[in-house]
């Protein structure tokens, strides 16, 4: 990392994720997404990350072969004005292949992480379901109204599944967890996970060596949410059309936005443009497709499905051709 960022025009960059192992994994993400690792049962593609669990590594441009915390370590301004002053990155956007049923598990909000945790950031999420098997479901809160005591006792003897919502899933749906909602991923759903840059989690599962995860019971009481939770409703989602190109707001929250771009241009001259605010980086995830991403007049980044792009605040003038579907993730 030599050059003066002022000499690197803020151009965008491709991201080598980092591969997370689990039991529960499966070969979608390499089958589909081509995610090519040496690891068995890839569970969690960590496709733009800065947390010491999965970083993501630069695969393009001038910075290539660095860390994404790397970069934004030495330049801080790539994240935009309103953020460079974390100097890290505010969320964690990851690809999930859920081939056995998860772990029910719960999140703490900010307050409760710095509490309990002595961490920086509690951990809400976001989904985005790319695929699920006909029978799919999650879990999704409580079924009715539990106290401490009686959801501790469930929890101890092996009983809290009785207590817990299930809920149908299919492709496209999306859901909110928010901090304190008992949830899980079911058996054959693969998603699109947009979080906040957190990894706490505690899991009740059998690891590879065959020992259980320590199980926090005493703090997930405290951050789980008791009351029956609402069954949750797809909301009315609304395309807006433009030459070449339909987008949707999938979610908005305090940490992060989330659009969906479905990208055609293939029978137009007419290009999609966009270049990042001063405010907030941008990152490009392709979920469907491919395509070509365009700039400085000569320079491309091949897109195709799986793939994750890195755009700077205030970058240069991006232009996207082909047939592909993307979401687009700023803070």
């Amino acid at each position: 990392m030599t050059r003066e960022y002022s000499d690197l025009k803020n151009e965008p960059f491709l991201l080598k994720p980092a591969g997370i192992e689990k039991l529960w994994g499966g070969s979608r993400l390499s089958d589909d997404y081509s995610k090519k690792m040496e690891i068995d049962n890839i569970a969690e593609s960590w496709e733009c990350s800065t947390h010491p669990d999965g970083q993501s590594v630069v695969a393009s441009g001038a910075f290539k072969g660095n860390t994404l915390a790397e970069v934004i370590s030495k330049y801080p301004e790539i994240l935009g004005k309103k953020l460079e002053k974390l100097n890290d990155l505010p969320i964690i956007v990851k690809l999930i292949d859920a081939q056995q049923n998860l772990s029910v598990q719960v999140h703490p909000d900010d307050e409760q992480a710095k509490r309990l945790e002595n961490a920086k950031n509690g951990k809400m999420e976001f989904w985005y379901v790319l695929d699920a098997f006909k029978d799919s479901k999650l879990v999704y809160g409580l079924n009715h109204n539990l106290t401490p005591k009686q959801l501790f006792n469930s929890i101890v003897d092996d009983s809290l599944e009785k207590y817990l919502q299930t809920i149908p899933v299919k492709k496209n749906d999306i859901f909110f967890i928010k901090p304190g909602t008992i949830h899980a991923i079911g058996a054959g759903v693969l998603i699109a996970e947009i979080q906040q840059n957190s990894n706490i989690t505690d899991y009740n599962r059998i690891d590879k060596n065959g020992s259980k995860r320590e199980l926090h019971i005493d703090r997930a009481i405290e951050v789980a949410e008791l009351k029956q939770a609402n069954v949750p409703k797809q909301p009315m989602r609304v395309l807006k059309y433009c030459k070449g190109c339909a987008s949707e707001l999938l979610c908005r929250c305090q940490y992060f936005q989330v659009e969906r771009l479905l990208i055609n241009t293939e029978r137009t001259r007419i290009l999609y443009e966009t270049a990042s605010s001063n405010q907030s980086f941008e990152i490009y995830l392709c979920i469907n497709g491919c395509g070509i991403m365009l700039f400085e007049s000569n320079k491309i980044i091949m897109l195709f499905k799986g793939d994750c792009v890195f755009v700077p605040a205030n970058s240069v003038l991006i232009k996207i051709h082909g047939s592909l579907e993307l979401l687009k993730i700023y803070c």
